[in-house]
C-alpha cells in the first residue's frame, strides 16, 4: 500500500460523472444477455446533467475515510482492513485496487440519494477517474475511459456477487445518448456503442425530457434478482424479448428525431414492463405514468423502479404542461420533486 497523503496535500483531486435515465435496462446483465446474444440484447441510456462528484483529500497515514452526502455516517478503515461488505464497499474496493492509503474520499451528487439514476455506479466511475489522476502523479500512468469502464464494472460486479449490469457505468463514462448492444461472449469488447444523437439532437431531446424523483428511495439488487430469476425460469422471457425488440425500434426513432414514434414506442415498452415487472411501479409512479400518458407523452421508471425516479418523453408543449402537473402531484410527497435535468454530453471528467 502506498501513502498518498503528501501528494494530496499539494494537489487535492476532484472528478465527476453524470447520472442517467434508461430504457431496456436489465438486458445489460450477463445472466440475461449472454445466453441470448443472437437477439442483440440492447439498452438505451441518456446521461443527465445531474452529476456526482468525488474529492480526494489528505488523511492520516495507514487509513482511508469515505463519506457521502445523504448518508448519515462516514466510514474509516485501516489499510489492512478495508471493509468491502460495507455501504461503501465498492469504493473501498477501488482504493484497494490502486493500493492507496492516507486519503479521504468525499462524494456528493446533484441527484437524490438512491434515486435509481445509477448513483453508486456513477460515483464509482468518478472515483476511479480521481484515483487514476492521482496515480498519474506517482507513476505517470492514467487510465483511459475504456479502462475506467472495464474496471468500474468488474469491481462492482464482483463485490455485488455477480448481478451487476454495465449500462450505468457506460453512461457515466461516455455521456450523451447511446444505444448499447451487449455481447459478453466477445472477449475483446462486451458491447457495441452507438451514439444516437449529436449535440443538436441532444438539445432537442432535452427539450422533450422530464425527470422527477418519487420521494421513495430505491434499492435495485433485490428487484433485479427477481427479474433475472423469472427470466431464467422462462416465466417472463417472451415479454423481455418483446421489450428488446421495442427498444431497438426506439433507438432508431430517437436517432431520426422522430419524437412521435419514440413516444409511442416508450409507451409500448411500459405496457410490457407493467406485465413482466409489476414490482417496478408504486402508487405515486403509477399516477405519474397515467398523467403523462393522458397528455400524449410516454413515461418510464428509471433503473429497476420500485420508487426512485421517473422520466417522460413528449412534444415540447406536452412536456411543459406535464411539468406543472407532475410538480403539483409531488408537492405533497416528502422529497418528491421535478428534477432540473438535461442531457450531459461529456461523461466522466
Amino acid at each position: 500500500m502506498i501513502s498518498v497523503q503528501s501528494q494530496l496535500e499539494q494537489f487535492p483531486i476532484t472528478a465527476s460523472a453524470p447520472c442517467r435515465i434508461d430504457s431496456g435496462g436489465t438486458w445489460d446483465i450477463k445472466a440475461m444477455a449472454l445466453p441470448f446474444e443472437s437477439i442483440r440484447p440492447t439498452t438505451i441510456n441518456a446521461a443527465l446533467s445531474l452529476r456526482t462528484s468525488v474529492t480526494l483529500s489528505p488523511f492520516k497515514n495507514g487509513f482511508v475515510r469515505i463519506s457521502s452526502e445523504g448518508f448519515p455516517h462516514w466510514e474509516e478503515c485501516s489499510e489492512d482492513n478495508l471493509q468491502l461488505n460495507s455501504v461503501f464497499g465498492i469504493f473501498f474496493a477501488a482504493i484497494s485496487y490502486f493500493g492507496f492509503h492516507g486519503l479521504e474520499v468525499r462524494i456528493s451528487s446533484q441527484a437524490p440519494v438512491k434515486s435509481a439514476l445509477g448513483g453508486s455506479s456513477t460515483a464509482l466511475v468518478a472515483l476511479l477517474k480521481a484515483l487514476s489522476d492521482l496515480s498519474s502523479t506517482i507513476s505517470g500512468k492514467k487510465l483511459s475511459r475504456k479502462e475506467i469502464l472495464h474496471l468500474a464494472y468488474y469491481l462492482e460486479d464482483a463485490v455485488s456477487g455477480g448481478s451487476c449490469g454495465l449500462q450505468d457505468h457506460a453512461a457515466a463514462v461516455y455521456g450523451g445518448v447511446n444505444q448499447f448492444i451487449w455481447r459478453y461472449g466477445n472477449s475483446a469488447s462486451p458491447f457495441e456503442r452507438y451514439s444516437i444523437l449529436d449535440r443538436n439532437g441532444q438539445k432537442e431531446f432535452s427539450q422533450r425530457l422530464l425527470v422527477a424523483y418519487s420521494g421513495k428511495s430505491h434499492v435495485s439488487s433485490k428487484t433485479n434478482r427477481k427479474w433475472i430469476n423469472d427470466f431464467i425460469s422462462g416465466k417472463t422471457r417472451k415479454g423481455w424479448v418483446k421489450v428488446n425488440e421495442i427498444v431497438h425500434q426506439l433507438a432508431y426513432a430517437i436517432g431520426k428525431l422522430d419524437w412521435k414514434a419514440a413516444v409511442e414506442l416508450l409507451r409500448q415498452e411500459m405496457e410490457y414492463r407493467r406485465q413482466i415487472t409489476p414490482e417496478a411501479m408504486i402508487p405515486v409512479t403509477t399516477i405519474l405514468l397515467d398523467k403523462a400518458e393522458d397528455l400524449g407523452c410516454g413515461a418510464r421508471f428509471a433503473g429497476a423502479g420500485a420508487g426512485g425516479s421517473f422520466w417522460a418523453l413528449g412534444e415540447k408543449d406536452d412536456i411543459n404542461s406535464l411539468r406543472k402537473i407532475w410538480a403539483n402531484t409531488l408537492e405533497t410527497i416528502k422529497g418528491g420533486c421535478v428534477l432540473e435535468a438535461r442531457v450531459d454530453p461529456e461523461g466522466v471528467k
